[in-house]
Parts: structure tokens; sequence; C-alpha cells
């Protein structure tokens, strides 16, 4: 997922947090137990990805040698690697998590406000 989806995570967040939008409670359950249990299949990948980052034996020659040290680099480094994937896709994890967690407390909110005007009506 890319930094599209992450922006998507972060402005439902954000929405929920500024009441802009809530969730019953009872419906969230569900949906919020998957993102809980996705985020936690993250969290133990990244836990484990430092094991990725061993280079392979490939000879002691140019060509065994750059391809080993790639290898690494993507298991374990910057830019497109395995490691940062699992990081991006975590946030996303969180994003909607805080999102979820924010819309079902705004929800009560927005029924006892709209209650309240019809009572004035």
């Amino acid at each position: 997922m890319g930094n599209s989806s992450l922006a998507d995570a972060n402005a439902f967040k954000n929405a929920a947090v500024n009441g802009q939008l809530g969730v019953d409670p009872d419906a969230a359950q569900a949906v919020l137990k998957k993102i809980r249990t996705g985020k936690d299949s993250v969290e133990a990948l990244l836990n484990g990805a430092g094991s990725l980052a061993q280079p392979p034996k490939l000879g002691a020659n140019p060509v065994g040698e750059a391809i080993s040290t790639k290898f690494v680099q993507r298991a374990d480094g910057g830019g497109d690697s395995y490691t940062s994937a699992l990081q991006n896709l975590l946030s996303q994890y969180q994003a909607a998590e805080e999102g979820i967690v924010a819309a079902m407390s705004r929800y009560h909110e927005m029924d006892q406000s709209a209650a309240g005007s019809l009572n004035q009506g």
C-alpha cells in the first residue's frame, strides 16, 4: 500500500477526531477486531524482519557481493525495503484503529446532539 493509502487512513482518523463522523460502536466492533488482528500480524512480521537481513552466501566475487549487499538493504534498509513496507502498513492500521475508536466515541455525542435538536423543535 502506498502513501495515498496512509493519507486516506489519516484523513479518516482526522474526520473522526474532529467530530465529522460517528460510527455505531456495536457495528464497528468486528471491523476494529480485524484491524487489531492485522496490526498484531504486521508487528510480528516487523519483529522477525531483522533475521531477513542476513547476507546470502553467493560467493566471494563482485557480482555475488553486490547481490548479497542489495539483498540485505532490501530486507532491512530504507526506501523500498520489506521493513519500510511493513512500517507503512502498520501506520495505516494504527491510523484506521484510532479513527474507528474516535468515531465510536463521537457516535453517542452526535446521537445526543441530534436528539437534543429534535426535542427543541
